[in-house]
């Protein structure tokens, strides 16, 4: 029966505490250090002032952490210092008594051997013949000969030396013993009612109040992060010709739903504001009768017209702000599951809208309020000739110049350098097959010239068209969605975004379309780290791969492909292609031998016999031919030799 025994000195709760705080206090301490991304290490963000100072209003945010957060890792890391230093200096008591190593020697000496081992430990370790030293004491050196004679008279006592042989105890058989990792106060009696207690709070309340609220908080929850009840507005109201600000009006109304920390404020005097902006007719249609939809509409608009909203009402609108990606990204799927080509714009488009600070379409763009300090009423409608305003701006001495060109020079223009289908190892694209939508793209500062291409020879010309082939060749057999970094290729850390109160990283959208018929052929690709042009030649790109499947009839396909930016309003590229399906026979003769090998199976397999029972064509093993053609040659032997009989009888 096994003896279970308390920690009398704490080490070993000691040790389990230390072990529950470091796995505890890791990540805690690791989510409170400022990260940084691969693309902020790599890239440079925007340099222009409001971009910096915006950069240095969201570092302040990260780090005033919640107090109760910080106050629990600094406490924590107290107790687990406290606890080290309090098990590095404790002693532990659990070593088995062993004589013979305290003599020094084994476990098959003699008697005899073991006295005379004794009586040179004696004389070398008495009292009376070892001085006292400034690193041993009187006591130390008659503690030391008192062990000595112990172990002697141990090992010298029939019994004792007989259990330390068999059982290695000078006590005999032990029972298995247990220690606790708790110390003996816990268990006390006059402590048990408080130890009940806690356990009782804990298990009893703190446990299932945990349990309760992940379990009903996952319910309510859909697997994009949203409430249920957001994502059963969004089926609802979304509909295949909304707008920007249709878009707007139904993401407001999931914000019913969706837990925002709100003020106590009145937003009145906003909507006001905001009504006289937009219009009485057009906010009348826009807004419902929710008063949280109400709202939420109010601070969205505010933060699109860039209207002051005040400190109180500023946090709330942030905190809609911040949610703003994840609703539209629950949006996006729900208008992909339908193939609609424009809700699905809409919703790309939007990303840029709210991190630009501009009114949505259908309202009259004003892009080059984009730029570092420029307002909305300075900026003409439909205008997004960057370089042309700078050089304006610059003509008129107005200081805001410089801040200008530094945004301009991290802008996300993008350019389609080129676009195409590929069939891995086919010339042509027939029906049902593996196709690959092939994008190359760069990104284009408006501020920077587009450089000449360079005139190359022939031979020059074709080593580089045979090195973007095996570029293409190595990317198609690959896994990834994009390609590797070409060396020396750069791109932006950081979106131009002094508005958006979050650090942003440019990405685009990559869509297939098909403009006469409103829908998206395949679902749409995010990219990211588009590289900078640099050469301007042909092979100044990063290409980027849709997986899907041809149709299956035959026939031309006119389809167009977005580059939709989620950073920068009116900044997208667009390009027609043209897929052509022929048919199998288009292949030539090698084509379709190679087609039929690969896809007739073997007689002798078990596959070839199941297509011989259905009828199907199947490859004859070489054996069998030989069989066959040797039959065939004897019965023509057989034949011939008939005849000449015949012949020769008449």
């Amino acid at each position: 029966m096994a003896a279970y025994h308390y920690d009398e000195g704490g080490n070993m709760a000691a040790y389990f505490v230390i072990t529950f705080l470091a796995i505890l206090l890791l990540p805690i301490t690791l989510s409170l250090l400022p990260s940084r991304s691969r693309a902020a290490s790599k890239g440079t963000p925007c340099q222009c002032g409001p971009c910096i100072a915006q950069r240095k209003r969201i570092q302040g945010s990260k780090i005033r952490m919640p107090g109760f957060k910080v106050s629990f890792v600094i406490v924590g890391w107290s107790a687990f210092a406290y606890l080290c230093w309090k098990v590095a200096g404790a002693k532990m008591d659990n070593k088995v008594y062993d004589p013979f190593e305290i003599l020094g020697i084994s476990a098959g000496m003699s008697e005899k051997e073991i006295k005379s081992t004794f009586k040179k430990l004696s004389k070398q370790f008495h009292p009376d013949k070892v001085r006292v030293t400034a690193n041993e004491t009187i006591e130390m050196i008659q503690e030391r000969f008192v062990g000595i004679t112990k172990a002697y008279k141990s090992l010298t006592d029939p019994v004792i030396r007989e259990n330390l042989e068999k059982y290695g105890n000078p006590d005999g058989r032990q029972e298995l013993t247990m220690g606790i990792a708790l110390p003996a106060w816990i268990v006390a009696g006059h402590n048990n009612i408080w130890v009940l207690g806690v356990y009782g709070i804990l298990v009893g309340g703190l446990l299932p109040a945990l349990v309760g609220r992940w379990w009903f908080g996952n319910r309510l929850k859909t697997k994009d992060g949203i409430h249920s009840l957001s994502a059963s507005a969004f089926f609802r109201t979304l509909t295949e010709d909304a707008t920007e600000a249709d878009v707007v009006r139904v993401l407001a109304a999931a914000y019913s739903y969706e837990k925002v920390p709100s003020v106590k404020q009145s937003t009145d005097a906003l909507e006001a504001q905001v009504r006289e902006e937009v219009g009485p007719t057009v906010w009348t249609r826009m807004t419902g009768q929710d008063t949280r939809q109400r709202r939420a509409m109010v601070l969205l608009y505010a933060y699109l017209l860039r209207l002051g909203v005040g400190p109180g009402l500023a946090k709330e609108q942030t905190a809609l702000l911040l949610q703003t990606p994840l609703l539209l990204n629950a949006l996006l799927i729900i208008s992909q599951s339908r193939n609609w080509l424009t809700p699905t714009l809409a919703i790309m488009r939007l990303h840029a809208v709210f991190a630009q600070a501009l009114p949505p379409a259908p309202a009259p763009r004003h892009q080059l309020a984009q730029l570092p300090g420029i307002k909305l009423s300075e900026a003409k409608v439909n205008d997004n000739n960057y370089v042309a305003f700078a050089q304006t701006l610059e003509e008129k001495a107005d200081g805001r110049v410089t801040d200008v060109k530094k945004a301009l020079g991290q802008w996300g223009r993008v350019e389609i350098v080129d676009v195409s289908f590929r069939v891995i190892g086919e010339r042509l694209i027939t029906p049902s097959s593996i196709v690959y939508l092939v994008v190359k793209l760069r990104v284009a500062p408006p501020d920077v010239k587009s450089p000449n291409e360079p005139e190359i020879d022939g031979d020059e010309a074709k080593r580089l068209t045979r090195s973007i082939e095996e570029r293409e060749e190595t990317f198609l057999s690959s896994r990834k969605d994009a390609e590797e970094l070409q060396p020396g290729q750069a791109f932006s850390g950081g979106a131009h975004a002094p508005f958006w109160p979050a650090a942003r990283k440019p990405n685009w959208w990559l869509v297939l379309a098909d403009d006469k018929s409103n829908r998206v052929v395949v679902p749409p690709l995010k990219v990211t780290d588009v590289p900078f042009r640099r050469t301007g030649d042909a092979a100044d790109f990063r290409a980027y791969k849709i997986q899907f499947q041809a149709p299956p009839n035959t026939g031309l396909l006119t389809w167009r492909v977005y580059v939709v930016s989620d950073s920068f309003v009116g900044e997208e590229a667009t390009r027609d292609i043209v897929m052509k399906i022929d048919d199998l026979s288009a292949l030539t003769a090698d084509e379709q031998g190679d087609e039929d090998e690969i896809s007739d199976p073997d007689e002798d397999t078990i596959a070839g016999q199941m297509v011989a029972m259905r009828g199907g064509a199947v490859k004859k093993s070489p054996t069998r031919e030989d069989e066959e053609s040797d039959e065939e040659s004897s019965t023509d032997d057989d034949k011939s030799s008939g005849d000449s009989s015949d012949s020769d009888s008449d």
